[in-house]
């Protein structure tokens, strides 16, 4: 997914998207989102590019991918390999599931982000400053099955709406205990399918956060 974004996250496009191709190694994800933002720079030129990727990112470097395949991708510089089909604009990247907190978070006390969509992605922010990524959906959470095994669409599917409902509930419970946030914020495509009355602290957000927050990356830190 993609579009042009103002200096404050409103968008000034539509979002268009296409889908993710398997396998996905790197210059195959390259090509797919050259093709995918081409068109969107020629209207409305763009002076940074900002992208929310789903694995471990560090340093710019895409570090993990486990619905990309790993194999594929153990440090990986993405944010250069983009910069030389879409340059001289500069790139910067980080964890999806960070970038759609940055558009959620209202920078007081522990807000906590969990996105449902393919897998379940999680960020974590202490007054506004992003904390050191945990990478929660590879982690055991019932039965030796993992977060994204747990609440991911795959899971979703096989167990049908009402059960998968009961999942959610249950780790908001979990997450709460874990992480005693003030805040959780739940985003992702699937966020769309929660049905039972959430607490007070926790909220669901527009899927469209998940590109909205790219403009935060470049807010100089106060």
């Amino acid at each position: 997914k993609a579009a042009i974004i103002d200096a404050h996250g409103k968008m000034e496009t539509e979002r268009v998207k296409v889908a993710t191709p398997h396998p996905c190694p790197p210059d195959v994800l390259v090509q797919k989102l050259v093709e995918l933002v081409g068109p969107l720079l020629t209207p409305l030129p763009a002076t940074q590019i900002s992208i929310g990727f789903p694995g471990v990112v560090r340093d710019n470097h895409v570090l993990t991918a486990p619905n990309l395949g790993n194999e594929f991708w153990r440090n990986v510089p993405l944010a250069d390999m983009l910069a030389e089909h879409l340059g001289p604009l500069p790139v910067r990247i980080i964890n999806d599931a960070e970038m759609q907190g940055l558009a959620a978070i209202e920078g007081k006390g522990i807000e906590f982000v969990l996105t449902l969509g393919t897998g379940a992605g999680t960020a974590l922010f202490r007054d506004g400053e992003l904390m050191p990524h945990l990478e929660l959906a590879h982690h055991p959470v019932n039965k030796n099955k993992t977060y994204d095994e747990y609440l991911g669409n795959a899971a979703r599917d096989k167990a049908g709406n009402k059960r998968w409902n009961r999942r959610v509930e249950k780790i908001i419970g979990i997450l709460s205990s874990l992480v005693n946030y003030d805040r959780l914020w739940i985003g992702g495509g699937n966020a769309a399918n929660l049905n039972f009355e959430l607490p007070d602290n926790v909220k669901v957000v527009s899927n469209e956060a998940g590109i909205e927050g790219g403009a935060r990356l470049w807010h100089p830190r106060s």
